[in-house]
């Protein structure tokens, strides 16, 4: 499929920045674009010339949803995500730049295009999730008055820079990156913010939130902040530790779970590493998260080198995927997964998918049968049960779906006897990812799961699958 020509089309079409599968907990799969970068001068060329949203017919809408490999009827995805609200500073497109609360940033058109997008959206039962940052402004330094409506010194805290990302003092009232930091404290900035989420979801009809820079601001704001939100709201904290991202929960709905992040992208590359970890994993986040089921779980993202730039073993890589796609939460699919990218650190990982997307790619029918496995047997309905583990592999179920993963790739093959009821004598299972050379059978109360080089596992009744 070639980019769409349309030049009114160019935010989406010429290169998708940060896009983001994420299956709902009701089975709906959806995109998150954390920003837009406009691909005119090359991968990571500035936006210099105006776009407008979209012009919004039948055939141009369907050019702007076919930007995605979401967006299709194999992975039946309802959700959209970005930040064209507020206007940025100067040439700033990513939601950063925040200079004027209450306008859309005229380089992706106006109010009317983005509400005509969001309306065309919902018709298609899609949703929309914004990016927000409450944290800071755009790189203005001291010339305040150029903010609306954070236009006076008095709504700043004092100038200084975080150093210390152990202090949480620092981190709450210091800059990131030079930004100047909003006081959630003076009741002017507290108020205006807390009406702008309001306003903004009421006026746009937006779904969902995904909010920057969470630890940077207090957690009793947030927990106001949210509440006037009234909406699913999942918060980024950069952090793998588990109880300090579990004390944002509750003042933030969810979190993305970089505590699974972190621990299953050093697990999966080393087979030496115990695959009893994989339990670790799973209890820690059950004894410390408020709720776990919510979390953001996820392989690979924007913020961070993707996990085949320094480990480029796509077998590996699969049972990341594999792992964190079924554990117990809302998984979220990096744009280019689908494609098997291997950009490094920033702004290596932000590559352009145009020239790149194959319909046809192994992973993209990896992952498009990942996502017809927690569709199919509904896995939001049921609990993480761990079946098996020992050194080399880590099973578990949600309701009839079997998963099974390994860090190895010798072959071998374990008897897994302690199963989901609704498995019966006889039942055939098929791995959903190589369902026609990868099935097993039931036999006197036990399946044999066998491995021939390191291949992730995610196994159904057969008799669905025939039926579907």
């Amino acid at each position: 499929e070639e980019a769409p020509s349309n030049p009114t089309l160019g935010f989406l079409a010429s290169s998708p920045l940060l896009l983001l599968l994420i299956t709902l907990r009701n089975g709906r799969a959806g995109l998150f674009i954390k920003s837009l970068l406009i691909d005119l001068q090359g991968p990571m060329a500035p936006l210099t010339t105006p776009v407008k949203i979209c012009i919004i017919t039948e055939v141009e809408l369907s050019k702007v949803l076919k930007i995605t490999w979401i967006i299709s009827n194999k992975w039946d995805s309802t959700l959209f995500g970005s930040s064209p609200i507020p206007e940025n500073y100067l040439e700033d497109y990513h939601g950063y730049g925040a200079l004027d609360w209450y306008n859309v940033n005229p380089r992706f058109g106006g109010a009317d295009d983005l509400k005509s997008l969001i309306n065309a959206m919902h018709e298609r039962d899609m949703w929309m999730m914004l990016d927000v940052v409450a944290n800071h402004v755009a790189y203005i330094d001291m010339d305040f008055e150029k903010v609306t409506p954070f236009n006076k010194e008095e709504y700043y805290h004092a100038k200084c820079q975080i150093n210390n990302w152990n202090d949480p003092n620092e981190v709450e009232y210091c800059r990131l990156s030079n930004l100047p930091d909003l006081d959630q404290d003076h009741p002017f900035v507290r108020k205006t913010l807390i009406d702008w989420v309001k306003w903004v979801i009421k006026e746009f009809d937006i779904d969902g939130l995904r909010i920057d820079t969470v630890p940077e601001v207090k957690r009793e704001f947030w927990k106001e902040y949210t509440d006037a939100a009234g909406c699913y709201a999942v918060g980024e904290i950069f952090n793998s530790d588990t109880h300090y991202l579990a004390s944002y929960q509750g003042p933030v709905p969810a979190v993305l779970n970089y505590h699974s992040f972190f621990f299953t992208r050093n697990l999966f590359q080393d087979a030496g590493e115990s695959m009893y970890q994989v339990r670790d994993i799973v209890n820690t986040d059950n004894e410390v998260f408020p709720d776990p089921t919510i979390l953001g779980t996820f392989a690979d993202n924007h913020d961070n080198a993707r996990y085949l730039s320094f480990h480029d073993d796509l077998k590996n890589y699969q049972n990341v995927l594999v792992f964190n796609f079924f554990l117990q939460g809302i998984p979220m699919v990096y744009y280019g997964t689908e494609q098997a990218f291997k950009g490094g650190d920033d702004p290596a990982n932000r590559e352009p998918l145009w020239g790149h997307m194959d319909t046809n790619s192994e992973m993209y029918k990896f992952v498009t049968n990942m996502v017809k496995a927690r569709k199919d047997f509904n896995v939001w309905e049921h609990p993480h049960v761990e079946r098996y583990v020992n050194h080399d592999i880590y099973a578990f179920s949600r309701g009839e779906v079997l998963v099974a993963v390994t860090n190895t790739h010798n072959p071998f093959g374990v008897d897994v006897a302690y199963l989901p009821d609704s498995y019966k004598e006889g039942d055939i299972l098929c791995n959903i990812l190589n369902s026609e050379n990868d099935c097993t059978t039931v036999s006197n109360g036990s399946v044999n799961i066998h491995f021939d080089d390191g291949e992730a596992k995610v196994y159904v009744p057969q008799a669905r699958l025939i039926k579907e």
